[in-house]
């Protein structure tokens, strides 16, 4: 298992902490250890075979699913909470190219909210293929206050390729083109690179 570089400045501020708390005094040093240790674990990088077919949307995320919507646009779209528990970066639902990264500023409500989505700050990554247009919304939470991208336009990119990651708790949408049979409800469990979010045939 490897660490998104991100999370290196947080591990290892920690960790320094707690060191030199060490010398001055005990008990706190364990509080400075056990924040590297939870950034360890937030930034971890696991190692999976990404579940790779032209025929599937992948997840872009792992986490909870919130809900499975029409959106105005006639777009499906599929929303996704992330606790501090879970891996945060981000891959990429399809093979394709990278047409725009969006950031749009905004507040930090807490990630569950239905509002979140919209009054959040956010990165929207678009990116295309002969099957149509996908959005992965990148969105920042209460505890989250940096959405990070690690794609830019003209890029082209496999299913299941890293693209970014978000710190801490926070939400992913994505959204789809309309058509293609949903494989997930809400509550569902899902992981970045293996969960089928829909199958285009």
């Amino acid at each position: 298992m490897s660490i998104v570089k991100e999370g290196y400045p947080f591990i290892l501020g920690f960790l320094i902490a707690g060191i030199i708390c060490s010398f001055i005094f005990a008990p706190v040093s364990v509080l400075f250890y056990l924040c590297s240790l939870l950034c360890l674990m937030f930034f971890r990088d696991p190692h999976l075979t990404v579940n790779r077919d032209d025929n599937f949307i992948l997840s872009p995320c792992n986490g909870t699913v919130l809900d499975v919507i029409e959106n105005e646009n006639g777009q499906s779209e599929v929303r996704v909470f992330m606790s501090v528990a879970n891996v945060h970066l981000q891959r990429s639902p399809i093979s394709g190219t990278v047409k725009s990264v969006e950031h749009k500023p905004g507040k930090f409500l807490k990630a569950h909210l239905p509002e979140a989505h919209v009054e959040n700050e956010q990165n929207l990554i678009t990116i295309e293929n002969e099957t149509g247009t996908y959005i992965v919304k990148q969105i920042a939470g209460v505890l989250a206050r940096r959405c990070v991208s690690w794609v830019k336009p003209g890029d082209v990119i496999e299913q299941g390729s890293k693209i970014g990651v978000i710190k801490f708790s926070s939400q992913v949408d994505l959204i789809m083109p309309a058509g293609f049979k949903l494989r997930v409800k809400p509550g569902d469990k899902v992981t970045s690179g293996l969960t089928i979010f829909a199958t285009i045939k």
